[in-house]
């Protein structure tokens, strides 16, 4: 059938036709659009575990096709800043796992160290290093940056000084707005030239796809016919350290082929041709083609909720679309091309806490699992608040299932797709947040005679959980929730010489004899107060015996429980056990001074009082602070000093007035004194911490004995003397104190 048209709608139907044309011309051509991303400096710290890292987040975004890193990292001016290295590590998906120390991760363990480079800061103030990523894989990226190990000096906070190194870095990233779309079963044409090296496509994978084939066909250079296309075919995307690239050189053979087995589910996967001359214009057709399995339903709807119990008062939940079930109809027969089926097996996710989940398996834990054809578990994480944490699988095989059959079952955990085809060659994890499959299958041993496969089925219990930390971090561990920018992640901090990811690593980890012999040091060495307390109460200083009673006892529990491995006691909280140890100690130092000046009673008592209240302020403030300790020091001296130099512009001559004074109880009480914060301020580290502190007890409680002023002579006593029952008297001294007289 001929259509005759009117010439005026011809040439509209010809006009109408270019524009579409042109149209099409318009869209072939790659349109870029770069960004810039940037978060604020932060200054970095030497590394002793995982929250000395300085972790940064970026999100990169979809069809990006390049990305540099641009790292910036500064140190000060003063001498104490040296030439040092800084640390960067990379990862796609989920904070880099990182082993600075070289330690020991636990047994059965999996971790991939994540791609880092070294930035060295040298003379120069600020350094600069820059890092190009290719075709990168979207979603968050994490760059986390440390200075080399801690040489484990304690630090009194605001005492020494310490060079500060900053860092900072900054992302750009280069994305295709105009990315086309690769359909399946449709060949598309592309041209490479000389200004444009790369042709950028996309496509998506649907759910329960096998197999992926792209190759290229028609290939011309210079609009001539070449069998060997001189390009590369790169299927996927970049994340460090290993590359997700598929990279076929078309150049080596005439069929440019890649055959891409279990490709991502759900989402875009990139696909590049680059070409290898630059004065060629290439063109070619590239093709897709999909296979996707039609998965069998592991048993009839009554059968898998049939006494599936999920409220704890025993009640059994009816609405089966209230579980969030995908229930795909039961299909047994073979999948297309002939491909082996696989089996779903529904898993219910319960989220606990920030990166805590617990799977549960319908119809679980014991899962049948036969050689006929593999069995899926999905475990899906979701992206952010997942992040950080640790799958732990746990896999029991019941062997009596078997009925003697020689059969091995392969289990395989990835990400992105299941692994349908288990062999030992076929096993690989990309790691990242994302949706987790477990693959169970039997393989079982072929007959001697025939080679006939028989069809082996054995149960196997299965259990997944999703921890922040493996384990706990153990007994010798503490699992720490961490943040930066909003983003939470957890780390375990080891105690007792204990090291690892996990803290299990035990090279150099203390005994329990050592552990119960820095117990005993530590709590011991608190008993010096005992003779400073007696020559308190001898002198009729009672407040400053309440004082140091006070300080003894609490020190003394405090470092019971402040001990990292098992030899621990702990008589109520730590934290009002620590700020009784810090306040107690600060106190003694007050009173101490005061009561050297020889104030006026009521004068001393005031001063007592409203110095306990302003340091108890101040501990509660910042109890680690530097002047908290320095600031009640440096005031108590200024009034003893301004008391000693009054009283000797009155008397006439130098107070306190002997030599015998001087020389056997100020100055070595003073001598004592300096010895115990130099070995507080500049000696003490984490290897010798029980020896060094133990010392700086003794020495400070030592030198209270011999600074501690002499007490008065007494007179006869009050006319309203009160007798103790146990014989003791209140005696007074007519120019200050209260004392016991026997």
């Amino acid at each position: 059938m001929v259509l005759l048209l009117p010439q005026g709608l011809c040439w509209f139907l010809n006009l109408l036709v270019l524009v579409v044309e042109c149209g099409r011309a318009r869209a072939a051509v790659p349109t870029y659009v770069s960004e810039y991303h940037s978060q604020a400096p932060q200054k970095l710290s030497l590394y002793s575990w995982y929250g000395n890292v300085r972790l940064f987040v970026f999100r990169v975004p979809e069809n990006a096709v390049l990305m540099r890193w641009i790292l910036q990292a500064s140190k000060g001016k003063g001498p104490e800043c040296h030439n040092i290295n800084i640390t960067v590590h990379f990862r796609a998906g989920a904070p880099p796992v990182i082993n600075p120390l070289q330690t020991k991760f636990g047994i059965n363990t999996v971790a991939r160290p994540s791609f880092n480079l070294t930035m060295p800061l040298m003379s120069a103030v600020q350094s600069n290093t820059f890092l190009n990523i290719s075709n990168p894989v979207s979603g968050d990226w994490f760059v986390a940056a440390h200075l080399p190990k801690d040489d484990g000096k304690i630090e009194v906070k605001g005492f020494s000084a310490r060079c500060s190194y900053i860092f900072q870095p900054q992302m750009f990233v280069q994305r295709l707005i105009n990315m086309p779309v690769l359909e399946p079963n449709t060949s598309l044409r592309m041209t490479i030239s000389p200004t444009n090296k790369a042709a950028h496509l996309k496509i998506f994978i649907p759910e329960h796809t096998v197999e992926l084939v792209i190759q290229l066909k028609n290939c011309t250079t210079d609009n001539q016919a070449v069998e060997a296309c001189p390009v590369h075919l790169l299927i996927g995307s970049n994340a460090l350290p290993n590359s997700h690239l598929k990279i076929v050189n078309c150049s080596e053979s005439v069929v440019c082929r890649k055959i891409l087995d279990s490709p991502p589910w759900m989402k875009w996967l990139q696909v590049t041709v680059e070409t290898r001359s630059t004065n060629w214009i290439t063109s070619f057709d590239i093709e897709a083609y999909l296979t996707v399995c039609t998965p069998v339903d592991a048993g009839s709807l009554p059968t898998m909720f049939n006494n599936f119990t999920l409220l704890s008062n025993g009640s059994v939940l009816a609405n089966v679309d209230m579980l969030g079930v995908n229930i795909k109809p039961n299909k047994t027969e073979a999948v297309n091309d002939g491909k082996s089926c696989f089996r779903n097996q529904p898993v219910l996710r319960e989220a606990m806490d920030v990166a805590s989940v617990r799977f549960f398996v319908l119809n679980g834990p014991n899962v049948s699992v036969t050689s006929e054809y593999p069995i899926i578990f999905l475990l899906n994480l979701n992206t952010g608040r997942d992040n950080g944490g640790t799958i732990m699988l746990n896999l029991q095989l019941n062997k009596t299932s078997l009925s003697n059959e020689n059969a091995t079952v392969f289990a395989c955990l990835s990400a992105g797709s299941p692994v349908m085809s288990l062999d030992v060659n076929s096993m690989s994890c990309r790691e990242e947040t994302d949706r987790w499959y477990l693959t169970l299958q039997i393989v079982c041993s072929h007959d001697t005679g025939n080679q006939t496969r028989r069809k082996v089925s054995a149960h196997v219990t299965v259990s997944a959980v999703l921890s922040p930390c493996i384990g706990d971090c153990g007994v010798y561990g503490e699992c720490r929730l961490l943040r930066t920018h909003g983003y939470l992640y957890a780390a375990c901090v080891c105690k007792a010489g204990w090291n690892g990811w996990s803290c299990t690593d035990d090279t150099n980890a203390q005994s329990y004899r050592q552990q119960l012999l820095a117990t005993l040091l530590l709590t011991l060495s608190n008993l010096m107060f005992i003779p400073s307390i007696m020559i308190a109460v001898h002198r009729c200083y009672f407040v400053e015996a309440s004082v140091y009673l006070f300080t003894m006892f609490f020190s003394t529990f405090y470092h019971a429980c402040d001990q990292p491995g098992i030899a621990v006691m702990c008589i109520m909280e730590y934290d009002t056990l620590q700020y009784c140890d810090f306040l107690g100690s600060v106190l003694s130092v007050w009173v101490t001074v005061l009561c050297m000046a020889r104030l006026k009673s009521l004068l001393k008592y005031v001063l007592f009082i409203l110095g306990s209240l302003l340091i108890a302020m101040s501990m509660q403030l910042d109890r680690r602070g530097l002047w908290n300790l320095v600031g009640p020091c440096l005031i108590a001296l200024c009034i003893m000093v301004i008391a000693w130099v009054s009283r000797g512009v009155k008397r006439r001559h130098c107070y306190p007035p002997t030599w015998k004074r001087w020389v056997f109880f100020l100055l070595p009480g003073i001598g004592a004194a300096l010895i115990a914060i130099a070995v507080y301020g500049f000696l003490e580290t984490k290897e010798n911490y029980y020896y060094t502190h133990s010392i700086w007890h003794i020495l400070v409680a030592g030198s209270v004995v011999f600074l501690l002023p002499p007490g008065k002579k007494h007179i006869s006593p009050w006319v309203w003397t009160q007798k103790f029952t146990c014989g003791y008297q209140l005696c007074s001294n007519v120019k200050e104190d209260l004392y016991i007289v026997c």
